[in-house]
């Protein structure tokens, strides 16, 4: 790929956080300073400015080679940022950026898939063990002040699927791999996992239902996904199988969920992501019995998420400067 060309020597970096955004995402003069501490010779070639909601965007979108934030005026980006060469989006789903068209002929697109492994790795594991020792029943017991017992075996030894074996869903295998599941995965190349038993692509998704204990979900939410886990194959879990959500609303469908729920099978499911979040506080979800809802928190580490993101950038301009291959480059077609 081309090399970038910085002027006077520097590459001009822009970063827009946003203050409706929780804090673990706001990239600051604090934390910009310590990335650059650990990485003095990439932070010498860079030029940075750091803005709050747009504050210094029209000023910046000219000059700016390399551009980081959640969103962006796409239409300005598309119409003005003619240097640019990098956009870096602050987290992996790009699905309120579609169509790509906004991106200027040249620039690249690179997200933060692989900034969540292992916070993500560590929470998914925490739901299966949740959803093993039967959490979501004995959390509804006790709303109700009812004493139900329901007793549990341990998880070595059950099935594992990963829905999305990418940067997260091979955290997820390997925090399994490692307590004694056997791990069945879906990934659309099929590509093999050292972590996972046996992988499958995403029309063996049927055969590998049937087989699982526990069911994660971490596959990218684009067109072909959408209700990836519907009523259909909600019917193909074991009636005893817990299911959890840490992708996009987009993949599982919730009204098919919360009827099975209702209905008495499965074990549980745990939910993450939600359409619209804020989750509504009038949504049917917040009732459904063996539900447990956590407001989109699972992969995103409080103190480290911002600095891991500032690393992958400085890493992907130094990539930049040397005319390397970047890493996490969106494939527009596939739109992760």
């Amino acid at each position: 790929m081309p090399k970038a060309r910085p002027r006077e020597g520097k590459i001009r970096l822009y970063v827009e956080s946003l203050t409706r955004q929780p804090e673990v995402f706001h990239i600051t003069p604090e934390r910009y300073a310590r990335v650059a501490a650990r990485l003095p010779e990439i932070a010498a070639k860079i030029d940075p400015v750091l803005s709050f909601d747009g504050a210094k965007f029209a000023e910046n979108v000219e000059t700016a080679d390399v551009m980081v934030g959640w969103e962006f005026d796409c239409k300005a980006v598309r119409e003005r940022a003619e240097n640019l060469a990098l956009v870096h989006i602050t987290g992996a789903g790009l699905d309120h950026l579609r169509p790509f068209d906004w991106l200027p002929s040249g620039a690249r697109l690179t997200n933060n898939s692989g900034v969540h492994g292992e916070k993500a790795g560590e929470f998914a594991f925490m739901a299966v063990l949740m959803l093993n020792n039967r959490m979501p029943q004995l959390m509804n017991a006790q709303a109700a002040r009812k004493w139900d017992r329901a007793f549990a075996s341990v998880s070595a030894g059950k099935t594992l699927l990963v829905v999305g074996v990418g940067h997260m869903g091979a955290e997820v295998a390997r925090y399994a791999y490692r307590n004694g599941l056997t791990v069945l995965g879906i990934r659309r190349s099929g590509k093999a996992n050292r972590y996972v038993h046996k992988m499958g692509t995403p029309d063996r998704l049927a055969e590998f239902l049937p087989l699982a204990d526990f069911v994660v979900v971490t596959a990218p939410a684009v067109e072909e996904t959408k209700h990836l886990i519907g009523a259909a194959e909600l019917a193909l879990m074991k009636d005893t199988a817990g299911l959890v959500n840490m992708a996009r609303a987009h993949l599982v469908d919730y009204s098919a969920l919360s009827r099975v729920l209702e209905s008495g099978r499965l074990s549980g499911a745990i939910l993450d992501v939600f359409s619209p979040e804020p989750l509504p506080a009038d949504s049917p979800l917040w009732s459904v019995p063996r539900l447990i809802l956590t407001p989109h928190c699972s992969s995103d580490d409080a103190d480290l998420y911002a600095e891991k993101t500032l690393e992958l950038v400085f890493r992907n301009i130094d990539r930049l400067l040397g005319g390397r291959k970047l890493k996490n480059v969106v494939d527009l077609t596939r739109g992760y």
